[in-house]
């Protein structure tokens, strides 16, 4: 499945797939398969990257479109 808003939320950061896989403790290569949608995100890199970015999980897999976290 593909999450085009966590490439959204990265880009908005003016971060790289690098730097964000840094921060993630991922390689580049990883966190590239989660926004293409070729590997399945694990919750626990779901809940890094919603606590990273200040929002929840339902915004970034699109189930809703408020930004704010819970």
């Amino acid at each position: 499945m593909r999450y085009p808003r966590i490439q959204d939320m990265r880009i908005d950061a003016d971060l790289s797939q690098r730097k964000l896989g840094e921060i993630l403790h991922i390689s580049q290569r990883t966190y590239s398969h989660y926004e293409t949608g070729s590997r399945n995100i694990p919750v626990e890199m779901l809940i890094r990257l919603a606590n990273y970015y200040n929002t929840s999980i339902d915004y970034l897999v699109g189930r809703t479109d408020k930004k704010e976290p819970f």
